[in-house]
């Protein structure tokens, strides 16, 4: 792919800082959407169906976007995805009605859905294949940024006390509103611009989705995200619940979580090294094994500094499967459906975002709030499996066939000397 242009060294960096900003944005947000429903007067199943649509809309934009971005340029999404974060984040914040705010709450779960696969496929196009496990556990880490500090902050913004949730609750999402506005500070220049008949070769291929499915390793790749991110997005809403049933206060749960996401930072600030020490195949396969077993461990009545530790690891652990099964899912998919493959993820990891939950309710309903945690960790072992068998596949897939050697002519022998004894 010729490059006419290019965007400088620094194109990851400024990436990693513009979705650090989507990203907190979007994790202020939603739980200052479900203290501003409140305020409205919603009831469990009304935030319930605001929540959703945050994760369901985006389910049919997924992969029109992603064949969109496989036959054209991939900034273009960014600001657009920045827009709408912003706009959904502000309008929810002055919305007089829960319809309302659901609708608004889609949007800004469409913006962050094109903002993540604009991010996604630049990376995935400007990096070199030896690089690709590296640039997306960098690229990672502004998510996991945002996940630390955008509830910490909601939290310093939003009160109840004397009657001030509705006010509050709208300030933290004009707050959140200007926090994804920062976004544009870092997003100038930071796609190859490729030549006009690069281009179009690229527009006159479409692979169906039934194909890029079939691809070894894609299947595998999209279930081992679905996997990880249900873990920490159950684990987030779980864990509160946890802690009241044994006692432990609000503010060291938040501690705990704290804990978790910065234990994933440090996770995908050593992905290098740990990628030359063990291998992709390897490292996905431990982390998804032993994140499954601490999940498990969760709902046993451990103290809470047995707890801090679980949790610390597990964050740790956790950090691996996103940015490893985004290159799964690149490096298994044909070169010109990349970003419908990256796409197809996305929708998994929404699909996940709304079963896993609902599951998840109906288990803790039935077995205990602990009870989800088991689950977790049956879905974590399983894609353990998966991350095992792809790696065993690929590497069959990457031996050469030895040739068997071509018959030497007779005529060709050496001399036989038959009186030999």
């Amino acid at each position: 792919m010729a490059d006419t242009e290019e965007p400088g060294r620094s194109w990851l960096l400024r990436l990693v800082i513009a979705f650090a900003f989507a990203q907190g944005a979007v994790s202020m947000a939603r739980p200052a959407v479900s203290y501003r429903a409140l305020s409205l007067g919603a009831d469990e199943r009304a935030i319930g169906v605001i929540t959703g649509v945050y994760a369901l809309l985006p389910l049919f934009a997924a992969v029109p976007l992603g064949r969109r971005t496989d036959h054209g340029r991939c900034a273009p999404l960014l600001p657009l995805g920045v827009v709408l974060i912003a706009g959904g984040c502000a309008l929810s914040g002055t919305a007089g009605s829960l319809p309302a705010m659901a609708a608004w709450s889609g949007v800004m779960g469409l913006g962050h859905l094109c903002f993540v696969i604009g991010a996604q496929s630049i990376v995935a196009r400007q990096s070199a294949p030896a690089e690709q496990d590296r640039n997306f556990g960098h690229f990672t880490i502004g998510a996991s940024l945002g996940q630390l500090i955008g509830p910490i902050a909601a939290g310093y913004v939003i009160s109840e006390r004397d009657g001030a949730l509705a006010r509050t609750s709208a300030l933290a999402l004009v707050v959140s509103a200007a926090v994804a506005a920062a976004s544009f500070v870092s997003l100038w220049r930071i796609e190859h611009r490729t030549a006009p008949e690069a281009r179009a070769a690229a527009r006159a291929d479409k692979v169906p989705v039934g194909r890029i499915l079939r691809n070894r390793g894609v299947p595998a790749g999209i279930f081992i995200s679905l996997a990880v991110l249900s873990a920490t997005d159950i684990l987030t809403a779980y864990l509160p619940v946890v802690g009241e049933h044994r006692s432990i206060a609000p503010a060291t749960i938040g501690l705990l979580l704290s804990l978790r996401a910065a234990a994933t930072i440090a996770c995908r600030l050593v992905m290098t090294p740990m990628l030359r020490l063990l291998g992709r195949t390897a490292l996905l396969t431990t982390t998804c094994l032993l994140a499954g077993l601490l999940c498990a461990g969760i709902a046993l009545p451990v103290p809470v500094w047995a707890l801090a530790t679980m949790l610390a690891v597990l964050g740790f652990c956790l950090g691996v499967g996103q940015p490893l099964s985004m290159t799964t899912v690149v490096q298994a998919a044909p070169a010109e459906a990349r970003s419908t493959a990256l796409a197809l993820r996305l929708t998994g990891n929404r699909l996940g975002q709304v079963a896993a939950p609902a599951t998840a309710g109906v288990i803790a309903g039935v077995a205990g709030p602990a009870a989800p945690f088991v689950m977790l960790g049956a879905l974590l072992l399983a894609a353990a499996g998966l991350g095992m068998r792809g790696g065993r596949a690929r590497t069959a897939d990457a031996t050469p066939a030895v040739p068997a050697p071509a018959p030497v002519p007779r005529s060709e022998l050496p001399a036989v000397n038959q009186n030999r004894t």
